[in-house]
């Protein structure tokens, strides 16, 4: 009877090490995620059930991933560049720190989707679209007897000194679209301007795009500038926010997706590039409250998504300013001609 009870126990252990080397043997994959934490973590439980495949995921912005891959480009860490504004992506891509990648899944993407690829030669793919703007606090509003916000200008007002949260564009990529808008939108020298009289009402600048849509949302601040889906998710959760489009017009992002050059587990980076634009996992993400915009065509959009079309939105030139040099020149004159400034 104990001998029998050896073997069944021998027996045992060898079914339970056969499947944890069948689950071994799918690999790793490392990570970069620039979204927020929540979809980053949902999206990475679903590829991991459907393919076995280990994911060793990390959350920052993109902008802080795009110092981390240039950093790391003789030694490369991670596999895969998800999510964060194009920009920097398209940035990468021109200094060599890419891998150029056609997936057979571009048939199925919209066209501001394929033409990010084509762009970049396809180092980078767009994976979701949305619009920049603020969003306010109604409550915060109210008890400081200000009235409604509706454009840019009246972000100006010296009765928000202090008021206006947003982050620094050296960091994040939501608030380098927020300095290429203004360029665009007012021209280089009006731009400056108002981003110089915006910082008199600026309380912080933050790392992350999306913390000035938390700030604001807990009242540590009563406007906060991000791109409108990251304020939708905090109205989701019930924070008493407005979330506006700016009158005058305003910028948008293509969110981008990379394979890192000299990626240690390629294969598996390639497999969840394939997947992660798939009408499968983009269903995924706004299942767990994505209100983007996704980029393949039978994706579905969240019902509460801010409709694009229904939005005064300029006319981004993604190639002029996602350039290395535009986007370094712009950065160190507003370090020099806006942070530098006293509030």
């Amino acid at each position: 009877m104990q001998f029998g009870k050896i073997v069944a126990a021998v027996g045992s252990l060898a079914v339970l090490m056969g499947m944890s080397a069948g689950a071994s043997a799918q690999g790793s994959l490392n990570l970069y995620c620039a979204n927020q934490e929540e979809w980053c973590r949902a999206v990475v439980a679903a590829f991991e059930k459907k393919t076995g495949i280990k994911v060793n995921m990390t959350r920052k912005s993109s902008g802080e991933w795009y110092a981390q891959v240039k950093a790391e480009a003789s030694n490369p860490k991670g596999d895969v560049w998800w999510a964060g504004t194009g920009d920097p992506h398209l940035q990468a891509g021109e200094e060599g720190l890419l891998e150029p990648y056609k997936s057979p899944m571009l048939a199925e993407l919209q066209d501001w989707a394929v033409r990010q690829a084509e762009q970049s030669g396809y180092k980078t793919v767009g994976v979701y679209a949305g619009a920049l703007g603020f969003g306010y606090n109604t409550d915060q509003l109210k008890k400081k007897g200000l009235t409604e916000l509706k454009c840019w200008s009246d972000l100006l007002d010296p009765k928000l000194k202090g008021e206006v949260q947003v982050a620094d564009p050296n960091a994040s990529g939501t608030s380098y679209t927020m300095l290429a808008t203004m360029v665009q939108l007012m021209g280089e020298d009006k731009g400056f301007d108002y981003l110089k009289s915006m910082h008199k009402n600026v309380n912080q600048y933050t790392k992350s795009g999306a913390a000035p849509a938390k700030a604001t949302a807990l009242g540590e601040t009563t406007v906060g500038i991000t791109f409108m889906h990251d304020m939708v998710t905090e109205i989701s959760r019930g924070a008493p926010i407005k979330v506006i489009a700016p009158c005058e017009g305003t910028g948008y992002e293509i969110g981008g997706m990379s394979l890192i050059k000299g990626a240690r587990n390629m294969d598996n980076a390639k497999k969840w590039y394939d997947w992660v634009i798939s009408v499968e996992a983009q269903t995924e993400l706004v299942k767990a409250g994505s209100f983007q915009v996704q980029s393949n065509k039978n994706a579905p959009t969240h019902p509460l998504a801010p409709k694009l079309g229904e939005i005064k939105l300029i006319n981004y030139d993604f190639k002029k300013y996602g350039s290395s040099a535009e986007r370094q020149r712009l950065l160190s004159k507003w370090g020099k001609d806006v942070k530098a400034l006293p509030n």
